[in-house]
């Protein structure tokens, strides 16, 4: 993507079911969990680079010694700076004589993540600000352990306010802070009640305190702290959750909206966001990942038993498509051939657009996500040009007309020519304050390879993953392509037209800045319907009232067919100072093609308006009300 966008947060959880001396005697190491969680996080460091944590608990701790861990950091390559501290730790133990790695017990004893339990979180901030306090996994502390809870997820709440009036209408007194401070909120109280429930039934029989403690533990029914938790949770969640007595449990929303994955054996369960991920730490094949569903709670209890229950009704699935098109990393078997099959469906409207004229045409793509689309476009215009060139072949056959020179001109001089035009070699560090300047730099991200097109005579085709705001585009990339003074640039999306906020994780909710819906805007002006910008507004005012199901931002593109909406969009996004006079296109996929590349990721709210939630109607009609009235807050 040539536009950086905030987006999912990447979970980790590892659950070894064996003792640490098990992993030291077959792997040489006690420290085979936590070098697991490390490897989870950093094979999904594409899902956060503002923050990291870790947390860990340890089981059967004697009492006095703490049993329950965290490190969180928000600088530079925070993920390479906690285990570079935890690790220096241990290592410095070892040299000491505290710890002996032969012998786990000391690993166990003096090293804080020297634990069976332990997870991981890489932050993308969408809202609770960039500083330490909003970095997972959140804690919430008791001496009891079954009340003890660490936190992480990849989610947002459209309805935060309302969890927090929920919870002062229980007798608390909440932090207004995050989506995830309202959520541990929620299940540490619905935790202390099931505690409380346990506690009163086995203090009236004669036993130990230590005899009680544990009895609780397992009697704990997390799948039920989390049904009652959730009642009116709107939004897309993955959440992981460690106790203090060794249980811990994943929670995934019930349209499926954010992905996550895991793994059983014999020696460790272990979750994760992306599946591939997965099968590289372990080594494992396709069929031994299964996808956690939609709505359901795994819980992994002390005692090692792993039981996936459904927490809340079930919804129709919508899983985020933009994981597909750019958020997970493309290794995973299904996304590569989903992004090379939205590649491909392209091919029919580049052809189009470059007037079928293969041999003085280039293609590329923007670095670096687009590259396995790019690949698919490729493939699908070879595969196009074949069939053209066997017709050619085989009506020259008939007419007696075939001859070498044909054959070369069918052949040699018009075949599909691909080139890497455009870099993405150095990262600017755009910390500047002054936004002129700031820009500046940003626009040197990329670079071009000069001679790689012919001036004035070829075509330039080159393939992005989306186009969000636009900025980009105006600011660099046309510039610098415009550099090569190429007959023609053609930019072609994978991802149709992005109109709408999104309030489930990724950090896209003021509309004003979709250049889409700037288009849209733009039309109405100019053909004298300004009424319509003042009469959705009043309805959305009204919609967010009442929290209706409707949503009325789509009247404003109603008038439009898509072409329109991307004909203004090349206006807007073509420099007014650049010197080139070439032709230019924007091409973006239709939802019908992205639907039949990526056909079980059907979440496409921030393409089409339709949103899978109530809380998604209350966002994107307020997010026009903060457009209408010039207010730059988030819609949710």
């Amino acid at each position: 993507m040539s536009e950086r966008i905030n987006h999912e947060c990447g979970v980790a959880l590892v659950r070894l079911l064996k003792p640490l001396s098990y992993f030291q005697e077959k792997y040489g190491t006690p420290l085979w969990g936590f070098t697991k969680l490390f490897l989870l996080m950093e094979k999904q460091h594409n899902r956060g680079q503002d923050g990291a944590g870790v947390a860990c608990v340890k089981l059967d701790m004697p009492a006095g010694a703490p049993f329950m861990f965290r490190e969180r950091n928000i600088k530079s390559n925070p993920l390479d700076k906690i285990f570079r501290t935890l690790l220096g730790q241990y290592n410095t133990h070892v040299d000491n004589g505290v710890i002996h790695p032969e012998f786990p017990d000391t690993v166990k004893m003096h090293f804080d993540f020297g634990g069976e339990l332990l997870m991981g979180h890489l932050r993308y901030g969408t809202s609770g600000g960039y500083n330490i306090s909003s970095c997972h996994p959140f804690f919430r502390r008791s001496p009891w352990p079954t009340r003890n809870l660490a936190l992480c997820g990849n989610f947002n709440l459209t309805n935060t306010e309302e969890l927090n009036r929920s919870l002062i209408s229980m007798g608390q007194h909440p932090i207004f802070a995050t989506d995830t401070q309202a959520i541990l909120e929620k299940i540490g109280f619905f935790l202390d009640e099931e505690h409380e429930d346990i506690y009163r039934f086995l203090r009236k029989r004669d036993m130990t305190g230590g005899e009680m403690s544990r009895r609780i533990g397992e009697e704990l029914d997390v799948a039920r702290v989390i049904t009652r938790a959730s009642q009116n949770w709107d939004g897309g969640y993955v959440l992981g959750g460690l106790l203090g007595n060794g249980d811990a449990f994943v929670v995934r929303d019930p349209s499926g909206i954010r992905p996550c994955f895991y793994f059983q054996n014999d020696e460790v369960v272990a979750f994760a966001s992306e599946r591939a991920p997965l099968m590289t730490v372990f080594d494992l094949g396709v069929e031994q990942v299964r996808e956690v569903e939609p709505g359901h709670a795994v819980v992994i209890k002390k005692n090692g038993s792993v039981v996936s229950s459904a927490f809340t009704a079930p919804m129709t699935r919508s899983a985020c498509s933009f994981e597909r098109i750019y958020f997970s990393r493309g290794n995973d078997v299904d996304i590569y051939r989903e992004r090379q099959a939205l590649g491909g469906q392209l091919a029919a409207p580049v052809l189009k657009a470059i007037h079928h004229d293969w041999g003085n045409t280039v293609f590329s793509f923007i670095p670096n996500t687009a590259e396995t689309a790019f690949y698919g476009l490729m493939s699908a215009l070879r595969t196009l040009r074949r069939d053209e060139v066997k017709s050619s072949i085989m009506k020259a056959c008939r007419e007696g007309t075939l001859n070498e020179e044909v054959l070369d001109d069918l052949i040699l001089r018009n075949w599909p020519r691909g080139e890497k035009v455009v870099s993405k070699d150095i990262k600017i560090r755009t910390f500047i304050g002054q936004e002129n300047l700031r820009n500046q730099l940003a626009s040197h991200v990329y670079d071009i390879t000069y001679g790689s097109v012919r001036s004035g005579q070829d075509n330039l085709v080159v393939v992005d993953d989306s186009i969000v705001r636009g900025t980009t585009l105006r600011r660099s990339i046309l510039r610098i392509l415009a550099r090569l003074n190429p007959r023609k640039i053609v930019i072609v999306s994978t991802a149709p037209q992005i109109r709408y906020p999104d309030c489930y994780g990724i950090d896209m909710s003021e509309l004003g800045k979709f250049v889409a819906f700037e288009a849209a805007v733009a039309l109405i002006r100019e053909r004298g319907q300004s009424q319509l910008l003042d009469d959705v507004y009043e309805l959305c005012r009204e919609e967010v009232t009442r929290g209706g199901p409707h949503n009325h931002v789509r009247r404003l593109y109603d008038p439009f067919k898509p072409e329109e909406i991307s004909h203004k969009i090349m206006e807007l996004v073509r420099p007014k100072s650049l010197e080139w006079k070439g032709e230019f296109e924007i091409i973006f996929q239709t939802i019908e093609s992205l639907h039949a590349a990526v056909p079980n990721h059907r979440g496409d709210w921030y393409f089409t308006g339709k949103y899978p939630t109530p809380g998604g109607y209350r966002v994107v009609n307020q997010a026009y009300v903060n457009f209408y009235e010039k207010n730059e807050r988030r819609a949710y």
